[in-house]
């Protein structure tokens, strides 16, 4: 299926402009590290020719971004995992210089201009990272915290804000969820009220990814009094501001290497410009925001699974078991078999909604039900695998037992499972009439 034809040379345009900056800033760079021996190995040259919604430029793009990875990122991850944090600012100018952190974001604030599927093809090349707490950070900057700033935002905003996120001279944070308003984000209680040409913020957000290190958070925060879904604003909130506390930093079962924190706002003056779009559409701009999240994080997951499938079927040949290799036990071989059925099938509802996506469609159930699979078979996936490495799939050191411990959020974050199964349901229009 052909996306956006004609557009052929105004892609190639941009894709040749990142793969420059590339070469240019990998030519300048003396790495001190090699890759650590748990890299896996660089993948077969892909073929756009039969592709469902990929091109040659997107791959090239992926080659690019792989190799950033391999020389910057992967080295570092184990020690980053370690110490439970990654240096945002230093990985993100990297990826910013590069072009990758705003791929289908404006040309004129610094973006490459591409349509969401680049994006995907993005999302899917960061599943390599060593880690699952990495990509979802770089994720935050790229497609969930800047969206609605892009589409609806002030040119004063995007200048401010937006350009600086692309550059990767600034880190960006989301501020949705609460201690009481998690999924359902129309409960947040955070409120922004009016005093002359400023709001005045008080309230608090939870499980802040990158919120340690974040220069401005785009907030949800109620600016009236009115019904639940038409109340709420996004605000681009600077965080050094007077009133902004970090109170903690979150420990967690996975993610470790990305930093999560809890944000109070005592009082806190932000100009009633930093509004971004329309005062009171802040629900609806953040539902849309939800749908490119929720893309971007399946793309992400199922390059993650193909690898966990491929290190175990690995591990699992040189492994024997009762004069064998486990790989050959039937109920081994089968089940690994049925898990990459299962990742497959995954990948064609992602791109199918993408393809739909990019074309001005709406395509929140598609997305919602892809979101949902993902978090299952991402459960499904890491269990079965990890059973086949026996003790050493227990110990941390291994990819196994770090996607065990990381991919348990995909069905929490953004939205858990039984939000996307009432989504889908209204969709079927099977929920109870009141």
């Amino acid at each position: 299926m052909a996306l956006r034809e004609g557009a052929l040379g105004v892609k190639m345009l941009f894709c040749c402009r990142t793969l420059h900056k590339f070469a240019s800033f990998s030519g300048a760079r003396s790495l001190s590290k090699q890759v650590s021996s748990q890299s896996v190995s660089p993948k077969p040259p892909e073929v756009a020719d039969d592709h469902l919604i990929y091109t040659q430029e997107h791959f090239a793009l992926k080659e690019a971004l792989r190799k950033l990875i391999d020389q910057e990122i992967n080295p570092y991850v184990d020690q980053w995992e370690a110490e439970g944090t990654f240096p945002a600012h230093k990985v993100f100018k990297i990826l910013g210089n590069a072009g990758f952190l705003g791929v289908n974001k404006p040309v004129e604030y610094g973006g490459l201009g591409l349509d969401f599927s680049y994006s995907v093809a993005v999302a899917e090349e960061l599943g390599s990272i060593r880690c699952g707490g990495i990509p979802m950070a770089i994720g935050v900057q790229s497609d969930m915290a800047t969206p609605a700033l892009a589409r609806f935002g002030s040119d004063e905003l995007k200048k401010e804000f937006l350009r600086p996120s692309i550059m990767g001279d600034k880190v960006a944070c989301l501020g949705v969820s609460e201690v009481g308003a998690g999924s359902d984000v129309s409960s947040i209680k955070t409120k922004a009220v009016r005093k002359g040409d400023e709001y005045v913020i008080s309230g608090g957000k939870m499980w802040t990814t990158n919120g340690t290190q974040a220069d401005w958070m785009c907030l949800l925060a109620n600016t009236s009094d009115g019904p639940p879904h038409k109340n709420k604003s996004l605000i681009c909130l600077p965080m050094n501001l007077p009133g902004v506390h970090v109170a903690r930093k979150i420990n967690k079962i996975g993610m470790w290497s990305s930093d999560t924190a809890e944000v109070f706002f005592d009082d806190v003056r932000v100009p009633c410009k930093n509004v971004i779009g329309q005062e009171g559409l802040g629900f609806t701009y953040q539902m849309l925001q939800f749908q490119e999240e929720r893309l971007w994080a399946v793309a992400n997951i199922v390059t993650t699974m193909d690898s966990i499938i491929q290190e175990t079927i690995n591990y699992t040949r040189q492994r024997k078991v009762f004069q064998q290799p486990v790989l050959y036990h039937q109920a081994v071989h089968f089940r690994l078999a049925e898990l990459q059925t299962e990742v497959e099938l995954l990948r064609s509802l992602l791109y199918r909604a993408t393809a739909m996506y990019i074309k001005g469609n709406d395509v929140t159930k598609l997305a919602s039900m892809a979101k949902l699979k993902g978090g299952r078979l991402a459960r499904e996936l890491s269990d079965s695998c990890l059973q086949y490495w026996g003790g050493m799939g227990f110990t941390s050191d291994v990819p196994v037992s770090r996607f065990y411990r990381d991919s348990r959020l995909m069905s929490i974050g953004a939205g858990a499972d039984e939000v996307m199964l009432g989504i889908i349901c209204k969709y079927m229009d099977t929920l109870p009439r009141k």
